[in-house]
């Protein structure tokens, strides 16, 4: 469960992301980003309840693309190339904003719904005391089961960033983590190839389904061994 907070957020969420997406290889070349529209979003949990793991859906002209964000309290060694930027919760204070895939707290929540079938938390605010569900706009699933054997990397000591293991091209970005191979769809609508691609090799994926699409979506490929 996520608990969220009444807070002002400066930057918003959209104008940070706004400002870095221009600059990614898969940022579409006939996009504009002062016309950036949040599509949904979905979250998932830290273990430890340090960081928060969540997943923008936004708009880019006729495209859907997928950013995956963290938010820590301070900055995460060796991920600087990999930073979003910070913004000022009212209530948190300043907030280091991620890209996903180069923190191991997203690689390790979004490996572990993949591989046991889990979804995204629910997530709430506090009114008087008393928690209320926020209702969602995006909801996810894995493809494994609860009783899947997790990849040994998740058990095991983290990487502190996984930056020099990251490459990004058009379509999605991948990330070598261990063992681990983990494939972050960028452009929504190119994810037939790579859905094909992850079920012949047999490897763990998360699946979208959100307000504005007939089909559920392929958003992220899991699988090993990964090399250097």
């Amino acid at each position: 469960m996520a608990l969220l907070h009444h807070a002002q957020l400066t930057p918003s969420k959209l104008d940070l992301v706004a400002a870095w997406l221009p600059s990614q290889p898969f940022w579409p070349a006939d996009a504009d980003a002062s016309g950036l529209t949040r599509i949904a979003s979905f979250r998932f949990d830290d273990p430890a309840g340090e960081v928060g793991v969540e997943t923008l859906l936004v708009g880019a002209g006729d495209h859907v693309l997928q950013v995956p964000l963290t938010y820590r309290n301070g900055p995460l060694e060796g991920a600087e190339n990999s930073l979003v930027g910070t913004m000022e919760h009212s209530v948190l204070g300043t907030r280091w904003v991620y890209d996903g895939p180069a923190d191991p707290v997203y690689l390790s929540e979004v490996v572990r719904a993949a591989a046991t079938g889990g979804t995204e938390v629910e997530q709430h605010y506090e009114e008087d005391g008393v928690p209320v569900t926020k209702p969602g706009d995006a909801h996810v699933h894995g493809s494994g089961h609860p009783a899947a054997v997790l990849p040994a990397v998740l058990s095991g000591a983290q990487e502190p960033g996984a930056d020099a293991r990251l490459a990004s091209d058009a379509t999605a970005t991948v990330s070598r983590w261990g063992d681990l191979e983990v494939t972050v769809l960028r452009r929504l609508e190119t994810s037939n190839a790579v859905d094909a691609a992850g079920a012949a090799r047999g490897h763990a994926s998360l699946i979208g389904e959100w307000n504005g699409v007939s089909d559920a979506v392929l958003l992220t490929v899991a699988g090993g061994s990964a090399h250097s």
